[in-house]
């Protein structure tokens, strides 16, 4: 058995948030309690560079936008955090799938004005399916917004999850008096400072102290809003919480550092320490001895002047040793890694060992591929981590002949990433790159200039959706490939692509060709 405090100790969790809801501001203030950043350099960086801790990308600071996940870790009181801070740019949302697959535990920031957005909606469905437990954090009440009840109902309708509020606002926007913190049944008083972490009154709400510190009018408002709280809402029932039926709901302004430390406090006493993981072959448990893995994620250019990619790696079970020998599962060779690291967005130190729960970078100079899995022996597949059919797509050309190698280079390690698809055309041979969103194509062709000093044009494709085929009738196989054979192209695997230019054709080939397979994710 591996050991088990340890792996207690663990919460790996992600932050998702639609780009507005302040999600920036939430992982800064819990960084911030880890003891990772000064509050005051904090609010120093933020009126001069106005960039997160954890966008350390160049474009990332200069559009004020998260385009990849940042990995960072701390020590907070017994417990050791590892979050990941997603994109909420809908354009990224890929990466933010595969992001889910990593973490034992979801964060969801709702704005307080505009409520439950699209792209919250849709991440939410992935918590759905993998039953994920998840906290909501209702972010900006020191700004005027919806009414807390309404807001409440909002969330279990959009969401489709029971909701149980575990703190609750006095107040909103310039009127904000702060959050009575429910579940420590304390008030917490709100001072606009983004220096000062909010001072705590132990109050017995039935008592005229709390009058005092707030009030009476707003002191028989509180009480008669938790009353009506507790008889509305069902107890706090951890089991439900951890099962992916019922979400707490706290209340504050991350901006302001207020509510924060309360939703910390509670996170890590209710959160799941490292859960099992299915593999293809089996479940595999947290605490088993051996150690396994899998890659979730590959960030190209860490460090821009070293070139360097670095591999994610989910650590599932067991405990991960430096320089030990580990099986790289789909090549079939050992391999041992002299310094893993751990992350702090981009600073990073060297570690010695890791165990489940924890997720580590390891080079990677081409060895890699998202989906990898590493074990001490034993055959294992992680699944999970499909890339799904681009919806955009334009061919990319260099605009620099003397720069083929970088380009080439560049294009082969941004796709290692995961942040877009490249297909090779069989008719013509030329590139074509597709992703999910407009703004990836801006992104791909920023970083190549930065980082691989390669310039890169874009030209119009009309094209609908990507699909992969394959048929055990290699025959019919033939036959469309032959029809097809203008809008056949080749993934970076080698497997067949086919690029419809409209639904209509789709669907066609669909209804022509009935012993094909048309799969519209990676996976198959």
């Amino acid at each position: 058995m591996a050991d088990n405090t340890e792996i207690q100790r663990r919460r790996t969790f992600a932050i998702i948030a639609h780009p507005d809801a302040g999600k920036t501001s939430l992982t800064e203030k819990l960084l911030l309690f880890g003891g990772q950043i000064q509050v005051a350099g904090a609010v120093k960086s933020n009126k001069i560079k106005k960039t997160a801790t954890s966008d350390w990308m160049e474009i990332e600071k200069q559009r004020g936008i998260s385009v990849t996940t940042s990995v960072m870790e701390f020590d907070y009181r017994d417990y050791k955090i590892n979050i990941l801070d997603t994109p909420g740019h809908q354009d990224f949302a890929e990466d933010t799938y595969r992001t889910l697959t990593a973490v034992d535990s979801v964060i969801i920031v709702v704005d307080g004005a505009k409520g439950v957005e699209t792209q919250t909606r849709k991440l939410m469905e992935v918590c759905r399916m993998r039953n994920t437990p998840v906290i909501i954090f209702v972010n900006k009440m020191d700004r005027e917004g919806k009414d807390p009840f309404d807001l409440l109902d909002e969330l279990e309708e959009e969401l489709q999850i029971q909701v149980r509020p575990l703190s609750w606002p006095i107040e909103q926007g310039p009127r904000f008096k702060g959050v009575y913190n429910i579940y420590e049944q304390q008030l917490n008083l709100y001072q606009p400072s983004k220096q000062v972490v909010t001072e705590k009154v132990e109050v017995d709400i039935h008592t005229e102290e709390l009058d005092n510190q707030i009030g009476k009018p707003l002191a028989d408002k509180l009480r008669g809003d938790l009353e009506l709280i507790e008889g509305v809402y069902p107890a706090l029932d951890i089991e439900s919480y951890l099962a992916g039926d019922c979400a707490p709901v706290f209340f504050g302004s991350a901006l302001n550092n207020f509510g924060v430390q309360e939703l910390l406090n509670c996170f890590v006493e209710i959160a799941p320490s490292p859960r099992p993981v299915q593999a293809e072959e089996r479940e595999v448990e947290p605490d088993e001895s051996k150690f396994t893995g899998f890659i979730f994620k590959i960030t190209a250019n860490i460090d821009p002047n070293h070139r360097s990619c670095v591999a994610f790696c989910k650590v599932c079970s067991g405990k991960f040793v430096r320089n030990a020998p580990y099986l790289h599962v789909r090549h079939g060779k050992t391999m041992r890694f002299s310094s893993p690291t751990q992350f702090m967005a981009q600073r990073k130190t060297t570690v010695d060992e890791a165990y489940a729960g924890d997720i580590i970078g390891l080079p990677d100079n081409g060895t890699f591929k998202i989906g990898d899995t590493l074990t001490e022996g034993e055959m294992l597949h992680f699944r999970g981590l499909p890339s799904f059919s681009p919806e955009m797509f334009k061919y990319i050309e260099n605009a620099d002949p003397m720069k083929q190698k970088q380009l080439a280079k560049g294009i082969d390690q941004l796709m290692d990433e995961g942040v877009a698809q490249l297909f090779v055309n069989q008719f013509n041979g030329r590139k074509i790159i597709g992703t999910v969103g407009q703004l990836q194509f801006e992104v791909i062709q920023y970083r190549l200039l930065n980082e691989y000093n390669a310039s890169c044009r874009w030209e119009p494709v009309s094209l609908y959706k990507a699909c992969w085929v394959e048929s055990d009738d290699l025959e019919e196989l033939e036959a469309f490939k032959k029809r097809k054979y203008q809008y056949m192209a080749k993934d970076r695997e080698g497997r067949d692509v086919f690029l419809a230019d409209s639904g209509y054709v789709l669907q066609m080939a669909q209804m022509d060709f009935k012993h094909i397979k048309f799969h519209f994710t990676s996976e198959f």
